[in-house]
């Protein structure tokens, strides 16, 4: 019979040859069906996991998520700093197949070609065939803002050859094609978020889309209720806007009518890049002629039958104002999609709720009716606000799980 020693260098023998012949059926195996292009895999990193991840920045194996959302994640992930020299340098440096060219910025994009800014002068530019959106999670190639490398093939004409990585990025879901991104604006550094009080009447869900879309993209957010000439009294605007007040959210009331904060509002835009965002007739084009009177932008009014603005902005382009720094007037938007969020991450976008979560009896509390939430608890007690809280609750819902 074999003794003790004998029976454990047989089982060891064993398992050497069970586990070479999985790897011979590994082997082959046939290889898996890959997955719709559309969709890649990521998970969200802590601080001490980014040795972990892979070439794109991002751990494999956990989560499906938009191709558009692994770039964004990218973009916005922490990177050490490097010194400012070395930063100006790696901004200006042009792809290695494309040393022949000049650096300039996307001012304008139309279907198939698009304005750049070169310098002091602004010419027209088809793009390169090679330059493709396939794949991106995005439905445009460029986008007013970009960093562009250009050959110029003639008099005022031009080629856009490659796009610089973007440093920050604004989109929207597609129309159409709701799984993809479009890109309204690139490189930009803050949303100056505009609502107007009344006529249009002021809508708080969609600045808080807003806020939650400038946090998820690198950009500094500024709320600017314009129309505050038709408020009853400055208690009642004051009163409304307290908890963005409360939360250190920059407020800023203006009055196309009677001229009130455009001096604040020329101090906000000039030496940044701006992009104005708000729904249609809430006044952008009108406040940013009054505080920038040489752009000469088309305003319109707003219907007195539905209470909202005609699309006076028809397109997205890139102003430079007269005391530096560009401004990037949009189209009305009335619904902004925050394509890649999940239900569980929205308490982060929302400070005051984010700071009481850990407080509930679940860890996975919704904070939308668990027993022991925290969150209800202050809601009741007044600390949080009712209307911020219903934006919380309209928001989670039409997000996916």
């Amino acid at each position: 019979m074999p003794n003790r020693r004998e029976r454990m260098w047989r089982h060891i023998e064993e398992d050497k040859a069970l586990r070479e012949s999985r790897k011979q059926v590994k082997r082959n195996r046939k290889p898996k069906k890959v997955r719709n292009k559309d969709w890649v895999e990521y998970v969200d990193a802590g601080p001490d996991e980014y040795d972990m991840l892979d070439d794109a920045g991002f751990l494999e194996d956990e989560r499906i998520m938009p191709r558009g959302e692994r770039e964004r994640r990218r973009r916005t992930r922490p990177v050490a700093a490097a010194p400012a020299a070395a930063q100006e340098e790696s901004r200006e440096a042009p792809p290695a197949d494309r040393q022949s060219g000049r650096q300039g910025v996307v001012v304008e994009v139309s279907t198939g070609l698009c304005r750049v800014m070169l310098d002091d002068e602004v010419i027209l530019c088809h793009l390169r065939g090679s330059l493709t959106a396939h794949e991106s999670g995005f439905t445009n190639v460029v986008a007013v803002g970009d960093r562009v490398w250009v050959s110029q093939t003639e008099a005022e004409r031009g080629v856009v050859e490659a796009v610089l990585t973007r440093q920050s990025a604004l989109a929207r879901s597609d129309v159409f094609r709701t799984h993809l991104q479009q890109v309204i604006v690139a490189n930009v550094d803050q949303v100056l978020i505009v609502a107007s009080w009344r006529n249009p009447h002021i809508w708080l869900e969609l600045i808080d889309r807003y806020l939650i879309a400038a946090e998820r993209n690198n950009l500094s957010p500024v709320i600017c209720v314009n129309k505050i000439d038709l408020a009853t009294d400055r208690e009642e605007y004051l009163a409304e806007l307290r908890p963005y007040l409360d939360l250190g959210y920059p407020v800023y009331f203006t009055s196309a009518e009677s001229g009130e904060g455009l001096d604040a509002l020329q101090t906000i835009i000039h030496g940044r890049t701006t992009v104005l965002a708000g729904m249609s007739g809430v006044g952008k084009s009108t406040l940013l002629s009054l505080a920038e009177p040489g752009l000469d932008l088309r305003t319109g009014i707003v219907s007195d039958t539905s209470g909202e603005g005609r699309h006076t902005t028809t397109q997205v382009s890139l102003l430079p104002l007269a005391g530096g720094g560009f401004v990037v007037d949009t189209p009305g938007i009335r619904e902004f999609g925050l394509i890649g969020l999940r239900q569980s991450e929205l308490s982060r976008f929302y400070p005051e709720i984010d700071a009481r979560a850990g407080e509930c009896q679940f860890s996975n509390c919704s904070h939308l009716g668990e027993p022991g939430c925290a969150v209800r608890v202050a809601l009741e007690s007044g600390t949080i606000s009712p209307n911020r809280y219903h934006n919380f609750r309209v928001i989670y819902e039409s997000l996916p799980a």
